[in-house]
């Protein structure tokens, strides 16, 4: 009878030890977290000194990060104002990035991947968007198609955008980065 109490508590305490370390990868803490205004990066992320939460994030979904001397990856879950982003309402992504090679900017579901849509467009390059001639950019992110750069959503139920910056002078290990050094995201009208 021991025995048996003995395994169901050993049972139990194994079950539970999976359940709270999903809940806690499933909400992506992290130590070593960097912000500039919506957009969160991990710099530490490609590197030997990456936390342990990230570590397993990263063996449990797959994900290829970036290496320190490849760039940085940001992702945006809310706009500039700290609303989660929506479906149903327009985004506007406007301003500059910081010196970089090259970037882009995807729109990918919550877990990650590429959302499909019928203008097969997944997202944005810094070879293809159209600037203003001071070398910003904007970029509409709606349902809708619109003139300039479009990113469709799709029939996405909710989705994040992840900003890609290869070959950046960007440091978050020396350098306080203020929300003014990404793109802003300014939502527009809601359907």
């Amino acid at each position: 009878m021991t025995l048996i109490k003995f395994l169901l508590t050993a049972l139990a305490g194994v079950a539970l030890g999976f359940m709270i370390t999903t809940r806690v990868l499933d909400r992506r803490l992290s130590f070593d977290t960097a912000q500039a205004g919506p957009w969160r990066g991990q710099p530490k992320s490609g590197t030997m000194d990456i936390d342990p939460y990230a570590n397993a994030r990263i063996a449990r979904t797959a994900e290829l990060p970036l290496g320190s001397a490849e760039g940085l990856s940001f992702i945006a879950r809310n706009d500039s104002a700290g609303a989660p982003l929506r479906p149903e309402c327009d985004y506007i992504v406007s301003g500059g990035v910081p010196p970089t090679r090259y970037w882009t900017l995807t729109l990918i579901s919550p877990k990650g991947f590429l959302i499909d849509n019928k203008a097969k467009r997944f997202g944005f390059t810094s070879a293809e968007v159209v600037r203003a001639t001071d070398g910003t950019f904007t970029i509409v992110v709606a349902r809708t198609a619109r003139s300039g750069n479009w990113l469709p959503v799709g029939d996405a139920k909710a989705y994040a955008l992840m900003l890609r910056l290869y070959d950046t002078l960007l440091d978050f290990g020396t350098t306080k980065v203020g929300a003014d050094a990404l793109p802003k995201i300014t939502r527009g009208g809601c359907a």
